[in-house]
């Protein structure tokens, strides 16, 4: 059994955000889909995984068996386990067989396969599959640099059950990839975000370990700033004002916050208002001096410089070759369509 899911310290309380702070950090997340995986297990097999880059979700359907995390202690898997794994590790799904409760005899080595995003994998392990699981991976991050899951270094484990219908949602994201509509990519990675949303608000309440370990959820002081930047990235933000908000000296909110996101709180900042800016962009209706001025930016040339630095494009040029994008992708599906 894994240990760290019911474990809770006895001689202090867990510090958590408040539901606004987690709700302006759910609102400022962008969630991109990366590729969907179907894992099926019969008694007696194992699925190896893992080793990219990015996060992955994993939610049991139906069966019993467990995950083996390098370095972790074994999951236990029952119907309506959620598991995410920390980037850059090997795993492996496994269901013993009936009359071996220690391991799995036989293997399907997944880690190694290469397939299109747009297309569900599908791993099949014996005839007889009972353990039932959708994997998906994903980025969620807040701008170009900031990943929420690249500090996670244990997995996390949380039991929901058919009330909360993530099934359902995971079902209609395989469905949308059978299908191939028009905006895809767009949907699942909405209805990839609606599950993590499920599974973040668990920090409210969870008693389990992975809260004090996720760096941003378990300091409560650092999330209440960070979720102040993530809300009004256009706000004056200083050191001092950040760290009056935290309720910190300046040299402890400049230590910790570096700690906690791995960057100091200015480059962070930095950060967010350039996907704003990127946002704004997109969206065509203001000029380049009025989304500057948006993001918190006075100076223009201080705007440019930052933007090119970010994204490798000045806005005028990054703006030019989204509509370019987005007139081809039109026609694409036109000629598609007819």
């Amino acid at each position: 059994m894994y240990k760290g899911s019911t474990h809770q310290h006895k001689d202090k309380p867990i510090m958590r955000m408040s539901a606004a702070q987690l709700d302006n950090l759910l609102s400022a997340l962008s969630v991109d889909f990366v590729r969907l995986t179907e894992c099926l297990v019969s008694p007696g097999w194992r699925i190896n995984l893992g080793g990219t880059s990015a996060p992955s979700i994993h939610y049991n359907l139906s069966g019993y068996g467990r995950m083996v995390i390098e370095g972790h202690p074994a999951i236990e898997l029952s119907p309506h386990t959620l598991v995410i794994t920390p980037p850059n590790q090997f795993f492996h799904i496994e269901m013993p067989s009936m009359d071996s409760e220690s391991k799995a005899t036989k293997e399907l080595e997944g880690r190694w396969e290469s397939f299109s995003p747009d297309v569900i994998q599908r791993f099949v392990a014996g005839e007889g599959p009972e353990l039932m699981l959708i994997c998906g991976y994903f980025q969620a991050s807040y701008g170009a640099s900031l990943n929420l899951f690249s500090t996670l270094n244990t997995p996390i484990v949380e039991q929901f059950d058919t009330a909360q219908h993530i099934d359902h949602t995971l079902g209609l994201v395989l469905q949308e990839l059978m299908d191939q509509e028009v905006g895809t990519g767009a949907m699942t990675a909405a209805l990839l975000k609606m599950v993590l949303i499920a599974l973040l608000r668990r920090s409210l309440t969870s008693i389990n370990l992975w809260v004090e370990r996720f760096s941003l959820l378990g300091d409560a002081y650092i999330a209440r700033a960070f979720s102040h930047m993530a809300a009004q990235p256009g706000a004056p933000h200083t050191v001092s004002s950040l760290a009056r908000t935290a309720c910190l000296s300046r040299s402890s909110f400049m230590a910790r916050f570096t700690k906690v996101l791995g960057m100091p709180p200015m480059t962070v900042l930095r950060g967010l208002r350039m996907r704003q800016a990127a946002t704004m962009l997109n969206a065509k209706e203001l000029s380049i001096d009025q989304i500057a001025y948006s993001v918190g930016y006075t100076s223009r040339s201080s705007f440019l410089r930052a933007f090119h630095n970010a994204y490798g494009n000045y806005p005028t040029d990054y703006r030019a070759r989204s509509q370019t994008e987005v007139r081809c992708k039109t026609d694409h599906e036109n000629h598609y369509e007819q």
